[in-house]
């Protein structure tokens, strides 16, 4: 059994320092170290398992330390595999953000767009520039119109409930 632990835990170690690989892996390089990491990650569960038989097979005095031995290596482990999904969710997330962006950065977000698009209209409907200003000074014009005919109505309201009452 102790060859077998020390080789499982040797591989443990080995695992930890491939994890600080990921965060200085370029793109191509960061899927093939995050296989590689995966693959030991199954095989030391295979060795764990084995290592759990043979712990279950030691004297009775040993039994316990071997069994305490090995759940540590099972708790590294299981640590190590959850570090690993960690890592993936959060690369899955920046990816994501980053295709989110590039999206809203090829978007073109005209306001002025949709003003060029009416002239453009109008424009194929006959009407040059010139109506097109005409247009909305009239509408400018109809504004003032509109608020001088209610000033003029309220006015005439006033004087027509002072004058019957």
């Amino acid at each position: 059994m102790e060859p077998l632990y020390q080789q499982t835990h040797k591989h443990v170690h080995e695992i930890q320092s491939h994890m600080g690989r990921l965060e200085t892996a370029d793109k191509q390089a960061l899927h093939l170290v995050e296989n590689e990491i995966q693959a030991s990650i199954d095989q030391i569960f295979s060795q764990l398992e084995r290592l759990e038989i043979l712990s279950s097979k030691e004297p009775p005095h040993k039994r316990q330390n071997a069994k305490l031995r090995v759940d540590q290596l099972k708790y590294d482990v299981q640590h190590l595999q959850t570090a690993l999904r960690n890592f993936q969710h959060r690369r899955y997330a920046r990816e994501q953000q980053e295709r989110q962006r590039e999206e809203l950065l090829s978007r073109t977000f005209t306001t002025n767009g949709t003003q060029k698009k009416i002239l453009d209209i109008a424009n194929m409907l006959g009407l040059s520039n010139t109506v097109m200003r005409l247009i909305e000074k009239r509408a400018f014009q109809d504004k003032y119109f509109m608020i001088g005919g209610m000033l003029l109505t309220c006015v005439v309201m006033f004087l027509v409930v002072q004058y019957l009452t």
